[in-house]
């Protein structure tokens, strides 16, 4: 595909490296010239020094034959106009990144769709329904509903009172059983499991499961005593600690620690909850926290733009007996660190942004393409066409790619767990997981 990036900050520079790597035809286009030198020589792709809303700039960047144009740049506005421009220069589809909740609003789309831009993106949305999914359940790490739960993805942590570690999978996980373990993350490596391999204790496991099954599944992780998030504590009063309030369940409450005075007025203005406080003052000082009932919060959400004070933070309140911690963590060398630290839910916005960006270059039906950075691997929902290559045997002699493995699918709104006599049909939403494998390879499979 021919893809041209407007904006080498976070989310350009790290989906252009993404996209490289996946031999994607990838021109960058940016008014500085740091920024590009940035991206470094093993990147194989192109750089320009332009403005992306020049129309000189763009043809020469090749936005008039483009299969994909991303605007990415702070400047929500830029990136409208430069989306418009290579529509009309004749750019297939194009994406633009928003700070305007407004926009995204369901009856927005045909009228930005008739201005020349296919799709928005609005990272702070998009990470506040993360922090959420993660917040639902005090002792998932990740949750990934398909169907509003008809076939739902949780990621746990494996402690000491897990009921399943140490037998092998083919003894646990049959064609008549409630879940399947599609993957596991132990240490710096991520695992497609087969009937043979088996849980280990601090394994990160992923489980796939029907709604009604999340109980069993609580239960035999041993998570049954770890208590639901209630009362929720946010450092960092952002855009998207916003949003993650103004999408929260209703029986949350919830209180927001910023620094800034000025901005927690603004807070009170823009959110309208009584079940939301407010409060000026400093996320890591330990005596406000106190005052502030730390010790009856079930869940920490350090929301600042410092990774550092994020990491520290969480970690505080873990020792002050906070069960739920989530960071956000936009600089991926702190990844690992974080992970290795025990922080339990990891929000990072340019790679929830990216991920959802490379749905769009793939012909197959694809609903939802989620990068899961703990154990760097794709789940994505894909639906199969009439007469697709997975829909010609049973799962079990499809003879799937290396790195692939199916989860479960929804038919007719029922979800379905997938065994090695399932046969796929046209029309159903198949949830795919996919380590270390191009998913343009796994689409093929699919139209």
């Amino acid at each position: 595909m021919q893809i041209v990036i407007a904006g080498a900050y976070a989310i350009g520079t790290h989906l252009a490296k993404l996209l490289a790597r996946a031999n994607e035809d990838i021109t960058l286009i940016d008014t500085d010239e740091e920024r590009l030198n940035n991206i470094g020589a093993d990147a194989d792709l192109l750089t320009m020094l332009a403005s992306p809303t020049s129309v000189k700039a763009l043809r020469e960047a090749g936005a008039a034959t483009a299969d994909l144009f991303i605007a990415v740049t702070p400047d929500e506005s830029l990136n409208m106009t430069a989306c418009v421009l290579a529509k009309a220069l004749g750019a297939k589809k194009t994406v633009a990144k928003i700070d305007n909740a407004e926009y995204i609003e369901p009856e927005q789309q045909e009228f930005f769709a008739r201005l020349g831009i296919s799709s928005l993106i609005y990272p702070e949305l998009l990470a506040g329904k993360d922090i959420n999914n993660g917040l639902k359940m005090s002792w998932v790490r990740q949750r990934w509903d398909v169907h509003n739960g008809a076939l739902v993805m949780l990621g746990i942590k494996l402690r000491e009172g897990c009921e399943i570690l140490n037998q092998p999978l083919k003894d646990l996980c049959g064609p008549d059983d409630p879940y399947h373990v599609v993957a596991i993350k132990r240490g710096t490596d991520t695992i497609i499991p087969g009937g043979n391999d088996s849980l280990h204790l601090y394994d990160l496991a992923y489980f796939m499961t029907t709604k009604q099954y999340i109980p069993y599944i609580r239960k035999i992780v041993g998570k049954e005593h770890y208590v639901d998030v209630k009362n929720v504590m946010i450092m960092g009063g952002g855009a998207t600690a916003v949003r993650a309030v103004k999408t929260m369940p209703e029986y949350m409450d919830v209180k927001i620690i910023e620094t800034d005075e000025a901005r927690c007025n603004r807070l009170n203005d823009i959110i309208d909850n009584s079940s939301v406080l407010v409060i000026n003052g400093d996320g890591r000082d330990i005596p406000l926290l106190v005052d502030e009932g730390i010790k009856n919060t079930q869940a920490f959400v350090a929301l600042t733009g410092n990774a550092e004070t994020n990491i520290l933070a969480c970690l505080t309140a873990k020792r002050m007996g906070v069960r739920k911690t989530v960071a956000a963590v936009e600089n991926i060398a702190y990844v690992r660190m974080a992970e290795s630290l025990d922080i339990g839910t990891i929000i990072n916005k340019k790679v929830i942004a990216a991920s959802h960006i490379y749905q769009m270059m793939l012909d197959a039906n694809v609903m939802n393409v989620r990068f899961l950075m703990n154990a760097n691997a794709d789940v994505a929902e894909f639906i199969p066409q009439e007469d697709s290559k997975i829909t010609k045997k049973a799962v079990r002699d499809l003879g799937l790619p290396k790195g692939m493995t199916i989860g479960g699918l929804v038919r007719n709104g029922t979800g379905m767990l997938v065994s090695g006599n399932t046969v796929i049909e046209a029309g159903d939403s198949v949830m795919v997981f996919c380590h270390d494998i191009n998913m343009k390879k796994v689409e093929k499979l699919f139209i």
